[in-house]
């Protein structure tokens, strides 16, 4: 018989991806989205699929459903829309955590709790490691999401200790691919867009803070492998541990694009953390899992969707080419 799982957030980027991984494995899908930041358009491809079923729901309000596993991927996670409403925001991480827990209560059943590794804020650490705290404001612009999240996990170690309850928690750090916002403001999106209609690479600071990416293929297996864990009983980070800077991400991207796009810079963000590199040591035992698409090839399959959101001319590509003008 069919597993018949619920994935939250289901319409976003990463949540989309998922849905497809599951519905291959022959799952039943039940993907929930309240459309803040997920799309319809992300999921079209998945509708004619008898055992996918989309609902526009918000997890802030209770859901009655019943399913054999539960992967949270519920919250906005681009800087841009968590800081446009930064009290929903904290609600959706705390109240959504909540209700997904009572419901995986309820039913018995594994829950996944998508975490981030905004937990560690701008580290002194690095690269992280699980065990790591964190250096995180908790005034600051990002702590609606950072907080939240940190708040989120909290809950979910709880309800283990507390109710016994079968929990997995990923911490994700930066993930490229398609299906990505074009309006997020992550630095991928933002320079491929950039660099395909030859508007100028907006960099913050003087572009020497470093990151990691990792494909969304990869991440999603990830998650996977972590849901069919049973022995992870900490957080697990779950990321690309090759690093580069942010100036570096855009020299390559304006190189594959064939780009004439020249580099502008502008002040950094308040609490931007300066270095962002997961050890997933833990990831590597535990899970046996590691990212196997290098930078270039999914840099290339990203740039390739990209392309053909432009050829077609969509409004959201059109009001952010606009906005890099």
């Amino acid at each position: 018989m069919a597993k018949r799982v619920l994935v939250t957030g289901g319409a976003g980027f990463i949540g989309s991806h998922l849905c497809e991984r599951l519905l291959k494995e022959k799952s039943e899908v039940l993907c929930v989205d309240n459309f803040f930041t997920g799309s319809r358009a992300n999921v079209l491809g998945l509708m004619d699929n008898p055992n996918f079923e989309l609902l526009r729901h918000d997890v802030t309000f209770p859901l009655y459903v019943e399913v054999d596993e539960i992967y949270n991927l519920a919250c906005p996670a681009s800087p841009i829309y968590y800081q446009r409403d930064p009290v929903q925001t904290t609600k959706t991480s705390i109240l959504g955590a909540i209700n997904m827990l009572g419901l995986a209560k309820r039913l018995r059943v594994p829950i996944l709790q998508t975490s981030t590794s905004e937990v560690y804020g701008d580290p002194d650490v690095h690269p992280q490691t699980e065990d790591y705290r964190g250096r995180v404001s908790i005034t600051g612009p990002r702590a609606c999401y950072d907080e939240g999240k940190r708040c989120a996990e909290t809950l979910f170690f709880d309800y283990q200790r507390q109710h016994q309850l079968p929990i997995r928690v990923a911490r994700i750090f930066n993930t490229y691919g398609p299906n990505m916002h074009p309006q997020d403001g992550r630095v991928v999106s933002n320079f491929i867009i950039q660099a395909l209609t030859n508007q100028p690479i907006t960099l913050y600071g003087d572009g020497s803070q470093t990151r990691s990416f990792c494909y969304v293929e990869d991440m999603v297996e990830g998650l996977v492998r972590l849901m069919a864990c049973e022995t992870a009983s900490m957080p697990i980070n779950l990321g690309n541990p090759v690093e580069l800077t942010v100036e570096e991400l855009a020299m390559r991207i304006v190189a594959l694009c064939n780009s004439r796009s020249a580099v502008t810079y502008r002040p950094l963000p308040q609490d931007d953390p300066t270095q962002r590199c997961p050890d997933i040591g833990q990831a590597r035992e535990r899970l046996r899992w590691s990212p196997k698409v290098n930078l270039d090839d999914g840099l290339m399959r990203t740039i390739a969707y990209f392309e053909t959101r432009l050829s077609g001319a969509s409004p959201l590509l059109s009001l952010s080419m606009r906005a890099a003008s």
